[in-house]
């Protein structure tokens, strides 16, 4: 079993309706609240950012109804990686999301809806008392009304793929208005994911400062409504999601975009926030954190921990829990690829060197090496596990220059263009040039973003999930979106459905 305690549990709409709790940021202590001092609370500008901050916590949470970080779950699900682990029984979630043999029980859909209910709760609840502040600058009260904006759009984005119907909120409800929720459609959920990302845009800076790392640019709002536009399957808003990368993309974009020339240190944990970086949610060891009951107390990246090698002892690394093993498919896919060294770790390659480690459950003797435990990031303070001080990179320029050049293939726009920008992805890695077809496009997101969580929505939305995962249990019809929490159909009793193919 893992050398931790498992925290179970769902939170209900009716949990996640609940008053901000404390949580910790580089830059700012948000202190405990309770709910008789809500109202008289987000006065001013430090409570209220207060406010905004503890909006931004969600995104690093993992352990919400169970250990769902997304990152590695979604590589698990995609063809990247197994689920791992000691065994079968270990985190039979992850097993059941890699194999889509998910029921209304069964899977990680309590702590996927639960974390992105919260995250949008947090968000309404903060837009609610900025229309109600006094005491708030223009330019404050813009900025943190379009973060807000974007935060839970960023939700919904995940809630829309994973789940396809869901309740849209978009303010605060009363009680008696709890278990009343019932889902919209998914193209109603994108209308508002695309009027929350187009609100946001004049209220967010061009750069950010260097003590806000991790705040929100006008750069990584155009790049998010981007994806989503491109995400969508609408031919229709395909040129305006080129143009909209475009401006992200080109040479002298004014957010200081641009490749790094060295792969590798795109997830090198000492650069951070780097020229590639469009949206990083960051973790640190600052507030080190000591308890397996609510780890998403802390900032640390538990992810880490659980795709390293188990019981690892050697150098560079540190040991780990054994989840994700990468699959020996994209071992073969990328074994001549420049990017295979920064991509994956060859374990059978440290054992040649003396190395140790325990095989797990479904071990291929490859693991992931892009968000992997490195010695010398281990914290020395709190649980070294819960304290992981590596970022998750959710969007960077290769990706939004692979997803333009797949815009103007699709709808029609530039060939020259889409070609430039994938022979750029390749160069950097001193690959030739080759055709701009989808094909050659979406093979090329594979090698460039493997294990970074985007393979599996890739396939999905891009039709070929059934060719790629059918053998291991993959349905149309049923297993392009996860089930409904069956806890969210017996709170609402019965409002909300289930989705197709699920019991």
């Amino acid at each position: 079993m893992m050398k931790k305690k498992y925290i179970i549990g769902t939170v209900a709409i009716v949990a996640m309706m609940q008053i901000l709790v404390s949580c910790k940021k580089d830059f700012l202590e948000l202190t405990p609240k309770g709910t008789a001092l809500e109202d008289n609370f987000y006065k001013n500008e430090t409570e209220v950012m207060q406010g905004i901050i503890a909006v931004y916590d969600v995104t690093q949470w993992g352990t919400t109804g169970g250990f769902t970080m997304k990152m590695p779950l979604l590589t698990a699900a995609s063809d990247d990686s197994w689920a791992g682990g000691s065994n079968a029984s270990d985190q039979p979630s992850w097993v059941a999301f890699d194999n889509f043999n998910m029921d209304s029980r069964i899977g990680p859909q309590g702590g996927l809806w639960s974390k992105n209910f919260s995250g949008i709760n947090r968000a309404n609840l903060i837009l609610s008392k900025i229309e109600k502040a006094t005491a708030l600058s223009a330019g404050f009260k813009t900025r943190v009304t379009a973060e807000a904006k974007f935060l839970r759009a960023y939700f919904y984005f995940d809630l829309v793929r994973l789940f396809g119907r869901v309740p849209l909120i978009t303010t605060l409800l009363p009680t008696e208005d709890l278990y009343k929720q019932v889902q919209s459609t998914p193209a109603q959920v994108y209308a508002q994911i695309e009027k929350d990302l187009r609100d946001a845009f004049p209220g967010l800076p061009t750069t950010i400062a260097s003590g806000e790392k991790g705040r929100v640019s006008m750069g990584a709002a155009k790049a998010q409504l981007a994806k989503v536009l491109l995400y969508q399957n609408d031919n229709t808003k395909l040129a305006e999601a080129a143009s909209l990368f475009e401006d992200i993309n080109r040479v002298g974009n004014p957010y200081g975009y641009s490749l790094l020339t060295n792969y590798a240190e795109i997830f090198n944990p000492a650069n951070k926030f780097n020229s590639e970086s469009i949206y990083e949610i960051p973790h640190s060891n600052n507030a080190a954190w000591s308890d397996w009951g609510y780890i998403n107390g802390g900032e640390g990246n538990v992810g880490t921990q659980f795709i390293g090698m188990d019981s690892y002892n050697g150098d560079t690394f540190s040991s780990g829990w054994g989840f994700c093993p990468v699959t020996l498919d994209l071992v073969n896919v990328m074994k001549n690829d420049p990017r295979f060294a920064a991509t994956i770790i060859d374990g059978t390659a440290l054992k040649a060197a003396g190395a140790t480690y325990n095989a797990r459950y479904q071990n291929t003797d490859y693991f992931i090496k892009k968000y992997a435990p490195l010695k010398a990031f281990r914290s020395a303070s709190g649980v070294a596990e819960q304290n992981w001080p590596i970022n998750e990179i959710e969007i960077r320029l290769a990706d939004t220059y692979l997803m333009q050049a797949e815009a103007l293939i699709k709808g029609g726009g530039s060939a020259a263009r889409a070609k430039e920008l994938l022979d750029a992805v390749r160069a950097r890695v001193g690959l030739a040039s080759i055709p701009a077809t989808l094909d050659n496009i979406y093979a090329e997101r594979r090698l460039e973003l493997a294990t970074e969580g985007h393979r599996f929505f890739d396939l999905v939305r891009t039709g070929r999930a059934v060719a790629v995962l059918g053998a291991v249990g993959f349905k149309a019809g049923k297993s392009e979106y996860i089930p409904i929490p069956q806890t969210e159909i017996d709170v609402t009793k019965g409002n909300i459905k289930q989705n197709p193919g699920y019991n």
